[in-house]
């Protein structure tokens, strides 16, 4: 009896033992994924002398005919009666605010192409109080990119990561001059990688960075930094229907960031690889009929005439699912991927038609000044007589009027629009329209006139407008019904 029961004692003990070694999944502690905040004084003390204020100065232009020395307020008199002391003061250049960062100890400097846009003198402000004349040594307008260059030695030049380490979920950080308050810090965490814009026929080759790091006007141009103090941006846009920050700001990496400046220092001018082709994303339809196991790759909607892809073997309806050897996720994939090449690279295009894949070789050649669309028979172009003088947009109440050296600006507003209440203001220059480009009234005017044919039936549709503000990006999303009209 008492070896049986000392077994028995054994077996309760080890069967304790195994107990006790396997509690209640709810009463073991979470494994810690985060540990900890940062601190960013240190960074901030070692890296804020190499932020720096840019500030464009664009000259107002005569509206009289006569010189200042004359009398510069003549114009004015019909407005404001002889009484000099209703007169407003003195006419002041217009100016854009912005940030940029030190490249170099002998005084190159990055910032944003619309940052100096239009600027007959541009400035530099160091954090020492110093302000130097910068020239503009290039402009990527398409990157919205800017190599400036100041006359200085032993400037504090910033310490460059790799954007392509970027991942959502780490921290970063922005130094600038938001609403003109020099080294101002924020930060956030770093939101997505990869994306590509609803403007994009404004900055098709840019795989942005997202973040919630805090971004307002006067911050454009300067540095998105990680936890090492290095720079792996800049910051350029901002996604809001209100116009001010809405938790979503956008940096261009400084991988392609450094590519560009390469390309300036070098020529003078940024050079990339154009197909021709006009392509959009495959959606779960397209991927079923063609038999595909996922939604991916850009298929070719049309080519432009003359254009390398005109001239090669693509066909309307191939998905072009890989460049070189690069998988292509979508039609905004495909355009980074060749934006990234130079003209005259001899591409190899994985291509599927119908059931079969197939390669197809491509010798790409320059990005033209104005690419041509491709012809869209369901969409027709209004005939536009002269540039007229402004576009009434009814339905958005909202005018378009010219801007002074070309371009477009909004004008009057109904104070209960739609243009208005989705808050857009009068004197933001337009940008774009349902992510074509606006250079002119013409143009703004066939746009709106093909939304009217194209979705005027249905009624309460958005239209996406780029705008720029106080030197930044900004986008509104006003509901539209309804056709344009346009002045004799």
């Amino acid at each position: 009896m008492t070896a049986v029961f000392a077994r028995w004692v054994a077996v309760l003990l080890t069967t304790a033992i195994l107990l006790s070694g396997c509690a209640d999944p709810e009463d073991q502690p979470p494994r810690k994924q985060v540990t900890g905040l940062p601190d960013f004084s240190t960074l901030v003390e070692v890296n804020s002398p190499s932020v720096v204020n840019v500030t464009g100065v664009r000259s107002l232009p005569s509206l009289s005919g006569a010189s200042e020395e004359e009398n510069p307020h003549e114009w004015l008199r019909g407005l404001f009666g002889e009484d000099s002391d209703q007169l407003p003061g003195p006419l002041l250049p217009r100016e854009n605010d912005g940030s940029g960062f030190i490249l170099s100890e002998d005084g190159y400097i990055a910032t944003n192409a619309h940052v100096i846009d239009s600027a007959s003198k541009v400035f530099v402000r160091l954090s020492d109080g110093r302000e130097l004349a910068a020239e503009v040594v290039g402009v990527d307008n398409i990157g919205d990119i800017a190599l400036l260059k100041v006359q200085a030695k032993g400037l504090p030049p910033v310490s460059l990561g790799d954007s392509d380490d970027v991942r959502p979920g780490q921290w970063a950080l922005a130094i600038g001059s938001p609403y003109g308050f020099d080294q101002t810090v924020t930060a956030g965490i770093i939101s997505g990688v990869g994306r590509h814009l609803p403007s994009e026929t404004t900055q098709p080759y840019v795989p942005f960075i997202q973040s919630d790091v805090a971004i307002n006007p006067g911050n454009s141009g300067g540095p998105l930094f990680n936890t090492s103090g290095q720079v792996i941006g800049i910051n350029a846009q901002i996604f809001t229907e209100s116009g001010a920050f809405n938790g979503i700001s956008f940096a261009i990496p400084i991988n392609y960031v450094v590519d560009v400046i390469r390309q300036i220092k070098e020529t003078g001018q940024v050079k990339r690889g154009f197909l021709g082709v006009e392509a959009r994303a495959v959606d779960r339809e397209l991927a079923d009929r063609l038999g595909m196991e996922h939604a991916r790759g850009a298929e070719v909607v049309g080519t432009i005439k003359g254009s390398p892809a005109d001239k090669s073997a693509l066909m309307r309806g191939d998905v072009i699912l890989g460049v070189n050897g690069v998988a292509i996720a979508d039609s905004a994939d495909l355009t980074e991927v060749l934006g990234s090449l130079m003209p005259g690279s001899l591409v190899s295009l994985h291509v599927r038609s119908g059931s079969e894949e197939h390669d197809v070789d491509v010798v790409l050649s320059g990005l033209p000044d104005i690419a041509p669309r491709p012809d869209k028979p369901d969409a027709p172009t209004p005939k536009v007589p002269e540039e007229p003088e402004l576009v009434v947009i009814d339905p958005l109440g909202m005018i378009l009027r010219p801007l002074e050296g070309g371009g477009v600006r909004i004008g009057e507003l109904d104070p209960k629009g739609p243009a208005k209440l989705a808050g857009l203001m009068t004197g933001d220059r337009l940008i774009s329209i349902d992510r074509q480009p606006v250079e002119n009234l013409s143009q703004a005017y066939r746009l709106i006139a093909r939304i009217a044919h194209s979705r005027g039936k249905r009624g309460n549709d958005l239209v996406l407008f780029l705008v720029e503000r106080e030197g930044e990006k900004r986008f509104f999303m006003p509901a539209f019904s309804g056709n344009p009209h346009q002045s004799d």
